[in-house]
Formats: C-alpha cells, sequence, structure tokens
C-alpha cells in the first residue's frame, strides 16, 4: 500500500507539473497586454518611458524559457510571484479566497451525498413503482440544468417570492455565524443538483447490481432476511463505484464554483480566477490553476486510495 502510495504521489506531482506547464506558455499566447491594462484600463495611450519602465520590472521582457524557470524556481520555494490587478502576494491572495470556495464546494458534497445516496437506494429497492420512474425523472433533470439557471430559479423562488434567504453575497462568519451559513445555502444547492443527480443513478445502478450477483442469491436462500443482505452485502459492494462518481464529481465540483460564485457574488477562487484572466494577471491566473489542478489531482489519488479500503481485492 506504501508503495502504491508513493507512486501516485509522483504520478500527481507529475501532473500538475504538466498543466502548470501547459497553463503557463499558454498566457503568453493570449491577446492583450497586462501592462497597457495597469497602466490605462480605458485603452488610452500611455507613456512610452512608463510602459517600459513597468514592463522591465515585471520581467517580461526576459526570454520566455527564462521567465518559466524563475517561475518555477519561485513554486519550489513558495513564491508564486505578486499579483499585477490585487497588489498583494499570490500566495496571499488564494489564501484568502480559497477558503471560501472549499467551504461551499464541501457543504455541496455532503448535501449531494446526503441526497443522491438514500434516493438511489429507495430507486433500487423500489425498482419499477412510480417513485423509482419519479427520482430516475429528478435525476434526469437535474443533470440537465446548468447549475447558473438552476441558481436563479432558486434565487427567484426563495429570495424574490420567499423572502426567505439572501439572494447574494458573502459575510465573514467571525463577523455572523447565522448570515454567513444562510447566505450559503442558495449556492450550495445550487451546486449540489447535478452532483446529487449523478449520485443517485450510479447508486441506483450499482445497488441494482450488487443485488443480482451470483453471491446474493444464496444468502437470500439461507433464509436471510432481505435488510440484513443489503445492509451487511450489498451496500459495500455497491460503494466503490459511488465512491468513484463522488470523486469524479468533486472535481467537477470545483470548476463549477465559477458560475455559482458569479450568479451568487461569492468571493471565492473562482471568481478571482476569472478577474485574473479578465486583467491578463499572469501570475495569479498561474497560482489559481496551479492549486485548481492540485485539488484536482489529490481527489482522484484519494479516491485511488479509497478503492483499498473499501474492497480488500485491490490492496
Amino acid at each position: 500500500m506504501t508503495r502504491f502510495f508513493l507512486k501516485r504521489m509522483l504520478t500527481a506531482a507529475a501532473q500538475i507539473l504538466i498543466v502548470v506547464t501547459i497553463v503557463f506558455f499558454a498566457l503568453h499566447m493570449m491577446p492583450g497586454d497586462p501592462v497597457m491594462l495597469m497602466l490605462s484600463g480605458d485603452g488610452s495611450s500611455v507613456d512610452p518611458e512608463a510602459y517600459q519602465l513597468l514592463y522591465h520590472e515585471l520581467g517580461l521582457d526576459l526570454p520566455l524559457h527564462t521567465q518559466y524557470i524563475h517561475w518555477i524556481q519561485g513554486l519550489f520555494s513558495g513564491d508564486l510571484g505578486m499579483s499585477y490587478s490585487e497588489q498583494i502576494p499570490v500566495v496571499e491572495a488564494i489564501a484568502l479566497r480559497l477558503p471560501r470556495t472549499l467551504e461551499l464546494a464541501f457543504a455541496a458534497l455532503i448535501l449531494s451525498c446526503l441526497i443522491g445516496i438514500p434516493l438511489g437506494i429507495i430507486s433500487a429497492n423500489r425498482r419499477g413503482s412510480f417513485t423509482d420512474l419519479s427520482l430516475t425523472v429528478f435525476s434526469s433533470l437535474g443533470n440537465s440544468i446548468p447549475v447558473y439557471v438552476f441558481g436563479y430559479i432558486l434565487v427567484v423562488i426563495f429570495a424574490l417570492w420567499l423572502n426567505l434567504l439572501p439572494s447574494s453575497g458573502y459575510v465573514m462568519a467571525s463577523k455572523s455565524v447565522a448570515e454567513h451559513y444562510r447566505r450559503m445555502i442558495l449556492p450550495a444547492c445550487a451546486l449540489a443538483l447535478s452532483m446529487a443527480s449523478s449520485t443517485l443513478r450510479m447508486t441506483r445502478s450499482s445497488m441494482l447490481e450488487a443485488m443480482a450477483s451470483e453471491s446474493i442469491t444464496p444468502l437470500r436462500a439461507k433464509g436471510l432476511s432481505r435488510r440484513y443482505v443489503i445492509c451487511k452485502h450489498v451496500m459495500r459492494n455497491m460503494l466503490i463505484p459511488v465512491v468513484t462518481i463522488i470523486g469524479l464529481q468533486m472535481g467537477n465540483l470545483i470548476a463549477g464554483t465559477v458560475l455559482c460564485e458569479a450568479v451568487f457574488n461569492w468571493p471565492g477562487i473562482a471568481t478571482l480566477l476569472v478577474n485574473a484572466i479578465n486583467n491578463r494577471d499572469y501570475p495569479l491566473i498561474q497560482g489559481c490553476m496551479l492549486v485548481m489542478s492540485a485539488i484536482f489531482v489529490l481527489i482522484n489519488m484519494t479516491v485511488d486510495l479509497l478503492y483499498g479500503v473499501l474492497d480488500p481485492r485491490t490492496r
């Protein structure tokens, strides 16, 4: 198990390095001049001397491969550079925004599991019934509705019509814990819908497959109750594909926060990345992509390690 863990760690590090390398060179192929945006956001003319001075201070006059080497050296020393737009170190900007995105994504993950897994079990146990059909329709709708559309629907219903929850905004938990979580409810629900639908469908199909396996039939023939067989044997076998889909969806959940944070004005790392792209803030874009790709790769690695816990055959 230790050897497998070390191998996956090395593979994850290589994948992250490849991603940030592609992002680095792709950024410099994008149209737009960050120095021009910093000196004149409205597109008016700038002083050539000031332009050349700032261009040199930012190190953009160096050869591209030299800039890449400097960035990699800073990466290993924990220095991701200074943000052009935020005027603070990239590490500080990400450290401020990342916990907000992770908090939102984790809340959506918990909510989707609490919805998707029980409903999937109910759907499998009542296969062919009206309940099963209704839950299948629900899962199809959940996968079809984009997160920003469902977000606006929630705002219209719960913020405008019923006036139960705030439509958008962010309040720090240090100022008001109750208001902080009230403002998290709508974006977490909007993010959880699609993931809950996928979890429901995977739970249903995995449970039906496990119940139909040849190892379950002799247990029922021995007189064991259906409830005992499901809780003791079926649940364990069906968890592996469910954990897989949850892990994959968690990576998509981080990416899905871009639209959700924009709809609900939630100041996380996704909106920070969008603002950095608009401002051609190279160091901040590279830092955000580094963190988001690292989260995605580490989640997949964690799923692989969970296989060994859930299924002794993989060990």
